[in-house]
């Protein structure tokens, strides 16, 4: 068995995304014959992996402690700002240019990088992995390549300087693209989500062994047959983003059903668990939704994975934005485990079509009357059958699984450890 370092700060918060695809991979690297040991910031959650832990001091909470504010609370929050306001979003963004360069986790570089020298000097690994968002992996991952020369593959779940949802100064994109790119220079192996992003990081990097490994879902965590919800409803689970990924158009397609009286407002819900942002509720109120739309706040997350179970439709949003067309959104994996039909509103062509239509998985309405026509559509089968039914493809969703990733990454970590001992 080959033994492997995996280097990811949000390995342990498993609402997290990037967690999700790394505890993933963790799972079932074993199967084809990678031991992992994960190097993370400390936590208290329980994890059936071996981890080795180090202390962290957070920047934003720091910051926030020197200017008076609860460091356990947002900036908007504590302000009473919403989020969108320019003063705030321009001073944000000050904040983001000069003191959290390249990312707000920079103060894990070091006790990232004892912890991991100890490691390397005591024990043998056959390769590393790093995985971003924070990039501040990679220069962990960068600075212990060149001390022990083992064989490294940077993930990029989200690109660096690519990234269509960063929008940095002309300087701060100047100075990032060539940290990146001396940064990752030292790679064996770069990976990253899709194949827009992996021509991207080609293009970037001239590196050949560059490799689009989708995120899955875990299999262990498929629909158990449970029972649904009684009444129609529309679930949304984790963040939104404001002016990206929100509501909107959603929030208008209801409004026009109910005042054309196709459907009855007492008949429906749309759930919404995670974060309660002021623009959201403001959003809520705007459209007169207020008894239809639910703000539930943040739940664990077994109960999050329990209400996409019960839910009747699932509700993805994404951005409509040219630049998403290549972005399949991590939280399409958790959907195709809850079994259950997927609303996708936002942007209509991209990778995200394709895969809900390979799969069979759902709709992606493309304007306000075509998603009123979804909704509707939904909501009547509901009306006649006590339930929307699932038609979802079980081979083609069986393509997405965790299990088809992490085969697919240890196709790549052998070939980086063989090429060194060529």
């Amino acid at each position: 068995m080959k033994k492997i370092l995996i280097i990811s700060f949000f390995f342990n918060q498993a609402e997290e995304i990037g967690s999700i695809r790394l505890r993933g991979l963790a799972k079932y690297l074993p199967k084809f014959g990678w031991q992992p040991t994960i190097l993370t910031i400390n936590s208290s959650s329980d994890t059936h992996f071996r981890t080795v832990e180090t202390g962290y001091l957070d920047l934003k909470a720091n910051w926030k402690a020197k200017i008076g504010l609860n460091p356990e609370n947002t900036v908007e929050n504590q302000l009473k700002v919403v989020k969108g306001k320019k003063s705030l979003d321009f001073l944000l963004g000050v904040w983001e240019e000069i003191f959290a360069y390249p990312d707000a986790q920079k103060n894990w570089y070091r006790p990232a990088i004892e912890a991991g020298s100890e490691l390397l000097e005591h024990e043998h690994f056959d390769a590393m992995l790093s995985s971003s968002s924070p990039v501040t992996c990679h220069l962990i991952a960068s600075e212990l390549k060149k001390r022990y020369n083992v064989p490294w593959t940077a993930d990029l779940r989200d690109l660096w300087t690519q990234n269509p949802y960063v929008n940095h100064t002309l300087l701060r994109k100047i100075l990032e693209k060539r940290l990146e790119l001396k940064t990752l220079k030292n790679a064996d192996a770069l990976t990253t989500t899709t194949e827009y992003c992996k021509n991207d990081l080609k293009q970037l990097h001239k590196k050949d062994n560059t490799y689009a490994i989708l995120n899955g879902f875990d299999p262990v965590h498929e629909s158990q047959n449970t029972p649904l919800t009684e009444k129609f409803n529309l679930v949304y689970t984790g963040r939104l983003y404001y002016g990206k990924r929100d509501p909107e158009l959603l929030f208008q397609a209801l409004t026009e059903l109910i005042n054309e009286e196709k459907i009855n407002a007492e008949n429906i819900n749309v759930d919404f668990y995670g974060p309660s942002e002021p623009w959201l509720l403001n959003s809520v109120k705007k459209h007169h939704l207020e008894n239809v739309v639910k703000i539930c706040g943040v739940l664990p997350r077994n109960k999050v994975l329990k209400k996409q179970r019960e839910s009747q439709v699932l509700l993805l949003l994404t951005w409509k934005n040219s630049k998403e067309k290549g972005v399949i959104p991590g939280k399409i994996f958790e959907y195709l485990a809850a079994k259950r039909p997927i609303l996708s509103i936002g942007n209509s062509d991209g990778l995200v079509r394709g895969l809900i239509e390979s799969t069979n998985t759902g709709v992606v309405p493309s304007s306000v009357e075509e998603i009123k026509s979804s909704i509707l559509m939904f909501y009547n089968e509901f009306t006649c059958s006590g339930e929307v039914k699932y038609r979802g493809i079980p081979h083609e969703i069986d393509k997405y699984s965790q299990v088809k990733m992490a085969e697919k990454f240890s196709h790549v970590l052998n070939q980086a450890v063989n090429e060194k001992s060529s």
